[in-house]
């Protein structure tokens, strides 16, 4: 393999990653607990998009469980979204893991 080959194969893997970054900002996630009183939605880039709060579970008495819920939530959403990241990343590197891509 000559330096022109490998040079064009790494040009060629640097514009798929992109791509795959632009479409992972595209697609989201959503947590939700307490029975749906509290969702949050991320996309593929780790951005929190939306928090849901049913007015229900607003208690002024006791706001700790209300930031634990959304603590929870905020958590889970994340990890989906790392998981539906790697899995994207996955089939760009034939399943290959390369630190730091993601």
């Amino acid at each position: 393999m000559d330096m022109s080959s490998l040079l064009k194969q790494a040009q060629n893997f640097q514009q798929r990653l992109k791509q795959l970054q632009d479409e992972l900002a595209t697609k989201t996630v959503t947590s939700s607990v307490g029975g749906g009183m509290v969702s949050v939605t991320v996309n593929g880039r780790h951005e929190l998009l939306a928090i849901r709060i049913e007015k229900e579970i607003i208690n002024p008495a006791d706001p700790g469980m209300l930031e634990d819920m959304i603590l929870s939530a905020v958590n889970d959403a994340m990890r989906k979204a790392q998981e539906m990241a790697q899995a994207e990343m996955g089939q760009l590197t034939g399943g290959l893991q390369i630190p730091g891509l993601f």
